[in-house]
């Protein structure tokens, strides 16, 4: 990228000019340190030398304008010499100074300063420590450090300077390309940043250490550029509380905070993320040797590891597909308890050792004999120890299995005490074996230190990557195979939607937000083809009338929008089967409210389901999925996504939970309707799509019906920017239909309350012929203007549904 915006002058600048007293020395001293061939330009108003180089009283005095500029100055004066450099023309800024937002209310102001006299120029920073550019040897930086020149490698980004210098000090071969400090970000942030390194070829995957997303739809950009452009990218993130729940109204809100919706977004732009800083580097290094592990279904021999099940249309109940397989291995070491260890770990972490396929196994048995047990992870034991030929052919036989990533377990002894010769030996044989097979390989130190820096560079330089400590590797491998299953569909995921822009409720003042009362909100749903149940709203009166109309057994719901966990308020009663029982249900409830809902009981449900969208400020409308009923925040069996999301991500959402087995038919039970389950998701979905005014639906519980009776929505809030009610006339009548925009059948909901009751609609603006006996006649039936989104999601009538009243909770 060139013009104003590029920060290939800043990256790799020609000339350097450094503001400040010390730490411009330090810089100077660090810019020779990597072996810097460029100008280095000191400017400080009183000194006449700096690390022995002439100073230059002012930006006006420079030469030229320069490529890069480190600033370590005050904070006042950082601004200020901002300004000048971008007047100037200057490639862009690194501001080392601290006392910007990071300090309150008055640095905020001065941060702001600080972005007004950038202008189009990049600032790195303030508030961070420098950049260091171990390719071409430039070093922005204002300490130590420990990194030396590469011809490639990882970039990392860090708004930790501590982190940033730690990992140019660690002695684990990892070759590092770049290291930013971000900082504050104030100027040019994470995004820019990584499409800026996403220019340069030498860097072979990216490292993130971030304590939030401020810019998601940035963020989402640059990282599926690098996804499709095939470079990886790993994020370590801090801050995991749920901090971006404003509201505890929803279960949604409850359960979708800020850190799941970092995992949300990571998973659809194929970013890897990590917990620890020790699997940080591992997995960078890993995917600097090999990049991200294709681990596709057609990989592998016929007849071995490679033949496992490709998720698909037809893959699960009801042809629904879901997400399965994970990164396959093979492990070689001379150890049981290495061996078992390994397993325990492969396992913890969702690795798999695959049975080895017949022809590896009788390679095997060829070399190491009858006393040792063929099988994956292997202990080849130490028959063969300290035979190059023998531990070669058993090694590419390993190799040859087919696997995404092979692992041989190796410590080396201490340099200072024992001899390790026959270790080197046996590192030579894997390596002409992964010469003569091609094949992934790794060496893994089961401690940190079993791979001194010595023996880690040289397998770097014969494309075996030397990995450090059992669990790092291991996660390192998982993080390397969600990274290039992503990139399977990268061409297919549409990019996240990002914030919502709100419609303004009103003119002039705050945009009112009302919650719908559960019948209106199933009437928009209803219009979206989502079957809800048979019911009428109704005062206390009619109640038992409006249950002999529909049929036992019916459900008691007090009908306010105010009651949003209407289960805890007493609110709900389930399974009535007489008039006596509904009147006197209704009347227990008469303190909450004076009208109720009165619905047709749906029975036999095989499993609940929560379906909830809400609007994030940062992230835009995320799905969230999840097992329901009364106990979902305690359950806490949940999927997040971001929208849109594809059927084949709702799919595996559903799949990933740990309610999956009740829907493929636990314990002989009958499979539930996942297609069924899946429509209503896709329609919720479309619901908030089209209606921006939506801040927040849930669907808890989705009633999951055995295969091929649907999914029935049996509770529904909905919540939404609206006019404020001094702005509306409404006139006397009762409270207004609602409805979605993407049906034209209606529906008619009659009742017997002294107050009237509603009529339903399916139309934005619909007059309709809702009816009740009262005093308020309301109105609410319409016609959309656009039909139905697919032929199967046509209204599915509960009436139908027939046997005992279980398993509906509201």
């Amino acid at each position: 990228m060139t013009g104003p915006h590029s920060l290939r002058r800043l990256l790799a600048p020609r000339h350097i000019a450094l503001y400040g007293g010390e730490p411009a020395a330090e810089a100077v001293r660090q810019c020779r340190a990597v072996g810097y061939e460029g100008e280095l330009w000191p400017v400080h108003p009183r000194r006449e030398h700096i690390e022995g180089l002439p100073c230059h009283r002012s930006t006006a005095g420079l030469p030229t304008a320069p490529d890069a500029a480190f600033v370590a100055v005050r904070g006042e004066a950082t601004v200020g010499i901002v300004a000048e450099l971008a007047r100037r023309g200057a490639g862009g800024a690194v501001c080392h100074a601290s006392g910007f937002a990071e300090d309150g209310p008055r640095g905020a102001a001065l941060e702001d300063r600080l972005r007004a006299a950038a202008g189009d120029m990049p600032v790195i920073g303030p508030n961070c420590i420098g950049v260091l550019n171990y390719l071409d040897g430039t070093a922005l930086w204002a300490d130590q450090q420990g990194g030396v020149r590469t011809d490639s490698g990882a970039a990392v980004i860090t708004q930790s300077g501590n982190i940033a210098q730690n990992l140019t000090m660690q002695r684990r071969a990892l070759p590092l390309s770049y290291v930013i400090t971000s900082g504050n970000g104030a100027v040019t942030g994470t995004p820019r940043l990584m499409e800026a390194l996403l220019e340069d070829p030498r860097v072979t995957a990216i490292g993130l250490h971030m304590e939030g997303i401020e810019d998601a739809a940035g963020f989402a950009r640059a990282a599926l550029s690098a996804l499709r452009r095939g470079v990886p990218v790993v994020a370590l993130k801090t801050g995991t509380s749920e901090l971006g729940a404003q509201t505890t109204m929803s279960h949604t809100s409850a359960l979708a905070g800020s850190d799941v919706l970092c995992d949300a977004l990571f998973r659809r732009t194929g970013v890897a993320r990590v917990e620890e800083i020790g699997t940080f580097v591992e997995t960078l290094k890993l995917l600097h040797v090999h990049g991200p592990l294709s681990g596709g279904p057609d990989d592998g021999p016929e007849g071995g590891p490679g033949d496992r099940p490709a998720a698909g249309p037809e893959s699960g109940p009801g042809g629904v597909p879901y997400q399965v397989g994970c990164a396959r291995i093979t492990s070689a070491s001379c150890s049981g308890g290495e061996a078992a260890l390994l397993a325990d770990t492969a396992q913890r972490h969702g690795v798999e050792l695959p049975p080895l396929p017949e022809q590896s196994a009788l390679r095997l048995r060829e070399v190491l004999g009858e006393k040792v047990h063929i099988r994956n992870p292997l202990d080849y034991h130490t028959y063969i120890w300290g035979d190059f030929t023998a531990q070669r052919e058993c090694f590419a036989a390993l190799l040859d299995a087919g696997c995404d990533m092979n692992l041989l377990l190796l410590d080396v002894p201490r340099a200072d005490r024992c001899e390790s010769d026959a270790w080197i030996s046996t590192l030579d044989a894997y390596a002409a074996a992964q010469r003569h097979t091609g094949a992934p390989a790794c060496v893994v130190g089961s401690l940190p230190e079993g791979l001194p820096e010595p023996v880690a560079q040289r397998l770097l330089s014969e494309g075996i990557a030397p990995l450090q400590g059992l669990a790092d590797s291991v996660r390192a491998v998982a993080a390397a195979h969600r990274i290039g299953a992503a990139r399977r569909t990268a061409e297919r995921l549409p990019p996240p939607y990002g914030p919502v822009p709100r419609p303004a409720a009103r003119e002039a003042g705050t945009p009112y937000e009302e919650v719908l009362d559960e019948h209106a909100g199933k009437r928009v749903l209803a219009g979206y083809g989502v079957t809800v149940p048979d019911g009428v709203v109704t005062a206390p009166g009619g109640a038992a009338h409006a249950a002999r109309g529909l049929g036992f057994p019916v459900v008691a719901k007090a009908l306010d929008p105010g009651l949003a966990h209407k289960s805890e308020a007493g609110g709900v009663r389930l399974g009535l089967t007489g008039g006596a029982a509904v009147e006197e249900a209704v009347s227990g409830m008469a303190g909450l409210t004076g009208r109720f809902l009165i619905e047709r009981m749906v029975p036999d449900a095989v499993a609940e389901l929560l379906v909830g969208v809400h609007h994030d400020p940062v992230f835009g409308p995320a799905l969230t999925l999840g097992a329901g009923g009364v106990l979902v925040e305690l359950v806490r069996d949940t999927a997040t996504l971001l929208l849109p999301a594809t059927r084949e991500e709702i799919g595996a959402a559903i799949s990933s939970l740990r309610l999956w087995p009740m829907l493929c038919g636990f314990r002989g039970g009958p499979e539930g309707d996942v297609r069924a389950a899946v429509d209503a998701v896709e329609a919720v979905a479309a619901c908030v799509r089209d209606h921006p005014e939506i801040t927040e639906l849930d669907v808890n519980p989705l009633l999951v019906l055995p295969a091929g009776r649907g999914a029935v929505a049996a509770d529904v809030l909905l919540r939404r920017i609206t006019r404020h009610p001094d702005d509306r006339n409404d006139g006397n009548g009762g409270n207004r239909g609602n409805g979605g925009n993407r049906r034209k059948d209606n529906s008619r909901s009659t009742g017997d309350g002294n107050d009237g009751s509603e009529g339903d609609g399916d139309g934005d603006q619909g007059q309709g012929q809702g009816q009740g006996q009262g005093q308020g006649q309301g109105q609410g039936q319409g016609q959309g203007d656009h039909g139905p989104r697919t032929t199967r999601r046509t209204r599915r009538r509960t009436r139908d549904h027939t046997g005992p009243p279980q398993g509906q909770r509201h």
